[in-house]
């Protein structure tokens, strides 16, 4: 038996699956056009280690040059459709999308969810750091919302007032402003006058691993596992719970 299917037609099938109606377009022994789906019943072995990606029906035209998160809808609709094949018209049928490589390359992604640290948690690891430059790089982190490489960027020069101006930031733009709490703003001038010279100078000239350390000895001081984007993190998190749109924090941070 050989079975040629329209991968349009298998995507009706998918959508229509969901509105409580099922059609499957089969044709047998067509000319097979572009995107088109075309397999035999040949078995298929799951040791078979020279199996390759382009060796599943439709692709070179549904999957190849796609996006990572479009290859894995294309793989699980083309698993739906096999799945149906085996079940109404073919049963001893194999769905090479079940096949262990297969799957490994398209599994759904594990959504991470994390911790956030509580505001006086956050409070108490600042306070209790004595060191100024140390609670500087912890503040402009909890209170900035700044990334660590970020802090170990600023100069002197970048410092006006409140203003925290980023030359290159991460989002590619060519400069983007950080505003922090007045009080912050008082303590970082006062560091700057005796750390820096030329307004080129660096305010923190530490290494990222040495920053990573500050923020790590920070935490095991109240007992917790503390990481640098934890304090990024529960910036955006205490803006928003202040009342601030999701849009300005997702701008600002």
């Amino acid at each position: 038996m050989h079975i040629v299917a329209g991968w349009h037609g298998v995507e009706r099938m998918i959508s229509q699956i969901s509105g409580h109606r099922l059609t499957l377009q089969i044709h047998q022994a067509t000319p097979i056009p572009d995107r088109v789906c075309a397999f035999d019943s040949s078995p298929l072995q799951e040791s078979d280690n020279s199996l390759k990606l382009s060796s599943l029906p439709g692709y070179h035209g549904c999957i190849l040059g796609k996006r990572p998160y479009t290859k894995r809808i294309r793989y699980s609709q083309m698993s739906c459709f096999f799945n149906f094949n085996r079940s109404n018209i073919q049963l001893d049928a194999i769905n090479p999308c079940e096949m262990p490589m297969i799957r490994k390359l398209y599994h759904h992604k594990v959504t991470t969810k994390w911790q956030i640290i509580e505001k006086d948690v956050v409070d108490e690891v600042i306070f209790r750091t004595t060191k100024v430059r140390d609670r500087l790089i912890l503040e402009l982190m909890a209170r900035g919302g700044m990334r660590i490489g970020e802090v170990l960027k600023l100069r002197k020069k970048d410092l006006q007032d409140q203003k925290l101006v980023l030359q290159s930031p991460k989002s590619g733009n060519e400069h983007e402003i950080v505003f922090i709490p007045q009080k912050v703003a008082d303590r970082l001038r006062e560091y700057v006058q005796d750390a820096c010279e030329t307004p080129e100078d660096r305010i923190f000239p530490i290494s990222y691993e040495a920053a990573r350390l500050v923020v790590i000895r920070a935490g095991k001081l109240v007992g917790i596992h503390l990481r640098p984007h934890d304090l990024r993190r529960h910036a955006a998190t205490y803006a928003s719970r202040s009342g601030v749109p999701i849009e300005i924090v997702s701008k600002v941070i």
